[in-house]
């Protein structure tokens, strides 16, 4: 059973030279991810790389985490589709290969309006048996799922969470005022996570959580906690590497950080290119004084 709450890595892809899946290499990310304490897993999302993953691709992913996390921890899969038909046809072949749950982008190219957004999370969540945490990211996919959305997508009770990346803060009391413990919500932000931890989010889908995984864990652990000092000494040395979670390369130099805390690789499928020249530098430097830094846990 998902429970919506901790830490949930949008864990990366990782491929091979000759542009394959790499499962030796996802699997050692996983490992670390399930050794610091994450609450489940998020497949084929934004960091994910899910536009350039074949449907084979993603079920394959979804199999082989499933196995190996032996159903210690839930694993998700992400639906970004700009078919209602082929969205129902996925969140069927998820539940076939073991996820636990779906993460669900509101449709893919057209901009749905009102009417039509709610219509498809319905369709899907009517179709399918596993729960539902829907992200909102108007930002970076420009169809925002409003109060009065989630409103009427409240009846459908295995719509269970929301994934907050409006990049406001005030969001999450807004939701809560609304609708009390109704959903879930879980941070989608990275820079953002401390703070609407502290406002009652109940969980944080992370993105620097791919390279940095114990230290995401403990500021979600001592911020829930309420030891909000601990929290923050280490919240304030991240912050530097949250910020590359905000940028569209986001992809690339999340797998950077992977390759140089020696859990990834910076490997990325076309038309993403690997860092060169003055940005891969900037970013080497912003990630090496993380690691040159990086406080000691207790």
């Amino acid at each position: 059973m998902v429970q919506w709450k901790g830490v949930y890595p949008a864990l990366t892809t990782k491929f091979t030279a000759n542009d394959n899946l790499d499962f030796t290499l996802f699997e050692k990310n996983l490992d670390a991810q399930v050794a610091a304490g994450v609450e489940g897993v998020i497949l084929g999302g934004t960091l994910g790389e899910a536009s350039v993953l074949s449907n084979d691709e993603k079920f394959d992913l979804v199999k082989f985490t499933v196995e190996k996390v032996g159903g210690t921890i839930p694993v998700i899969m992400n639906i970004a589709e700009g078919s209602t038909r082929e969205a129902v046809k996925l969140a069927a072949e998820a539940e076939k290969c073991g996820a636990k749950g779906l993460m669900m982008l509101p449709p893919m190219r057209y901009k749905s309006d009102h009417r039509e957004t709610v219509a498809y999370f319905k369709a899907v969540a009517e179709a399918s048996h596993l729960p539902i945490m829907i992200y909102n990211n108007p930002v970076d996919y420009k169809i925002e799922v409003t109060l009065d959305m989630f409103a009427e997508l409240a009846e459908n009770k295995n719509i269970q969470a929301i994934k907050e990346s409006t990049r406001d803060v005030s969001n999450v009391t807004r939701l809560i005022n609304r609708f009390g413990d109704r959903y879930k919500l879980l941070c989608g932000v990275d820079t953002l996570a401390m703070e609407e931890l502290i406002l009652g989010a109940d969980g944080w889908v992370a993105g620097l959580v791919c390279a940095f995984p114990k230290e995401t864990v403990a500021v979600y652990k001592l911020t829930k906690a309420g030891k909000i000092s601990e929290a923050l000494a280490i919240y304030r040395w991240f912050l530097p590497l949250l910020e590359l979670d905000l940028h569209p390369k986001l992809v690339q130099y999340i797998k950077l950080a992977e390759q140089e805390v020696g859990i990834g690789s910076e490997t990325v499928r076309a038309p993403r290119l690997p860092l060169v020249g003055e940005e891969r530098d900037r970013i080497l430097k912003i990630i090496r004084d993380g690691i040159k830094n990086r406080p000691v846990l207790r």
